[in-house]
């Protein structure tokens, strides 16, 4: 394949911050860091796949903080930086990308134009690092307590950051040609191996979560100023017809029929997605998916959520909650409603714990209660700046 692969280096303890969990599995906003590490790459258009390096102990806390994510399975990282970086690249080696871009899990507020930045850059150089320039004056000390020795130039001095953008090929090799020598992140890998490694602007907001303070600076980052907090409520409805199965909330569900409707007829996505249009009033499903027009005929639904979803980011929002009601005498809902509320938040690239699905019956009143179709009601909560 041709294209860029992301490695997120994920194999520490964060001893440091002296949490019971690994830093990159504490939550900030509802959401682990490690999760939205990864949804920072996983939605940039330029990034082809995301490969997470764990400690095998941090499996359980990995597949709670991925779940619903459509990434590439984890692997085992090493006993140092080093090791985890090199481990990463081979297990991606098998792809062929042209480029990586390796990145610390514990750097969640990557953004997109930085990402951009570093790619664009590996069309001049074979190793690109983002940095911010050093602003405060430099004192060399033995530490707290102790005098000042010296007083450094900080003219040409840069805080090197991640991701760190290669040309896959090369860094690949280099790893291969310097396992044990100790380097403390894979530029230097890339410096000592002779390759030219340039330059571009990273962003002050892209620190790294270590400490107790870096912590709460992240929490004040997701929260931000008072958000402004919409609601929008949708409801659908589709009749039954032939068929051998219905598909809901975006699962196939066995039933005695199908459902009748221009695209797929998922009542339950058609109902979210316009709860979401209506939180951030922009129309409904109909004024974007115009049933009218045969591109839609048979389309999958999850492509209306999708793009639902999408108009959000691109408000700089966040869906906070959604709540889905399935109202039907049959089929069961229940068996089914693990895999909906999976469906649902790997479509939406939120938690699971911020998807609900419900089920219930008119009491065999009405259309549902005849048992002549399926309705779907839903609720979405959007935080907007």
């Amino acid at each position: 394949m041709t294209g860029t692969i992301a490695v997120i280096l994920a194999g520490g303890s964060g001893v440091r911050l002296g949490a019971a969990l690994p830093k990159q599995y504490l939550a900030i906003g509802g959401e682990t860091i490690l999760r939205r590490t990864v949804e920072a790459f996983r939605r940039h258009p330029a990034i082809d796949g995301v490969q997470v390096v764990i400690r095998p102990e941090d499996r359980p806390h990995y597949d709670r903080a991925t779940s619903g994510l459509d990434i590439r399975p984890p692997v085992a990282g090493g006993p140092t930086r080093q090791d985890s970086g090199r481990l990463g690249l081979e297990a991606v080696a098998p792809a062929g990308p042209d480029h990586v871009l390796i990145h610390d899990a514990a750097r969640p507020f990557v953004d997109a134009g930085l990402i951009e930045r570093v790619i664009d850059g590996l069309a001049r150089y074979p190793a690109v690092i983002p940095a911010v320039a050093v602003a405060d004056t430099l004192k060399r000390a033995d530490g707290p307590g102790s005098p000042v020795g010296a007083t450094v130039d900080r003219h040409g001095l840069w805080r090197a950051q991640t991701p760190q953008g290669f040309r896959f090929a090369d860094i690949l090799e280099a790893h291969r040609a310097l396992v044990g020598q100790a380097l403390t992140d894979d530029a230097a890998v890339a410096e000592a191996a002779g390759l030219a490694v340039g330059l571009v602007l990273g962003s002050e907001e892209n620190f790294k979560v270590t400490t107790e303070d870096d912590l709460r600076r992240a929490e004040r980052l997701v929260s931000g100023p008072a958000a402004d907090i919409r609601t929008g409520t949708g409801f659908d409805v589709h009749r039954f017809g032939p068929g051998e199965h219905v598909t809901l909330c975006g699962v196939m569900v066995p039933h005695s029929a199908g459902l009748e409707g221009h695209s797929d007829a998922d009542a339950g996505l058609h109902a979210l997605t316009d709860a979401i249009l209506g939180a951030i009033a922009d129309g409904d499903i109909g004024v974007h998916f115009p049933p009218s027009d045969p591109k839609w005929r048979g389309a999958p639904s999850h492509l209306f959520l999708r793009h639902a979803a999408a108009l959000v980011v691109a408000r700089r929002g966040r869906i906070s909650h959604v709540d889905v009601t399935l109202i039907c005498e049959a089929p069961r809902i229940g068996p089914h409603r693990a895999a909906m509320t999976a469906r649902i938040a790997e479509i939406l690239a939120i938690d699971p714990g911020r998807v609900s699905i419900k089920a219930t019956t008119t009491e065999r009143l009405g259309f549902t209660g005849r048992g002549e179709g399926i309705a779907a009601q839903a609720v979405a909560t959007v935080l907007l700046p």
